[in-house]
């Protein structure tokens, strides 16, 4: 007799998939960099701490400014106005690009 669990269990295989809102590709959530937006700045969360919505962007400086372009993050982070992504910027060229050294701030 089945419980009806299956469907309720993530089986150890299942990676959770996200979107790059620069590139619009599919990754497994660990190989994108979380961004969360606070006070019309647009935040590296590279820990997934932050509290409210969050986008995804592979962390390059192509996808970042591929998001930019297209003025994705204000619309994925569902903010009004543009966002000040100089924070994402500055923590992508100071080569964080891994999401195990990072301080959050």
């Amino acid at each position: 007799m089945s419980l009806g669990l299956d469907s309720v269990v993530p089986s150890p295989s299942r990676v959770p998939v996200r979107t790059c809102t620069g590139c619009r590709q599919r990754a497994g959530k660990s190989e994108l960099l979380r961004v969360t937006a606070r006070d019309g700045l647009c935040l590296p969360d590279p820990r997934s701490r932050h509290q409210g919505r969050g986008a995804y962007l592979h962390p390059t400086l192509e996808c970042l400014a591929a998001a930019e372009r297209r003025r994705a993050l204000p619309r994925a982070l569902r903010v009004p106005g543009p966002l000040d992504t100089s924070a994402v910027r500055a923590w992508l060229e100071a080569g964080s690009g891994t999401n195990e050294t990072v301080l959050d701030g």
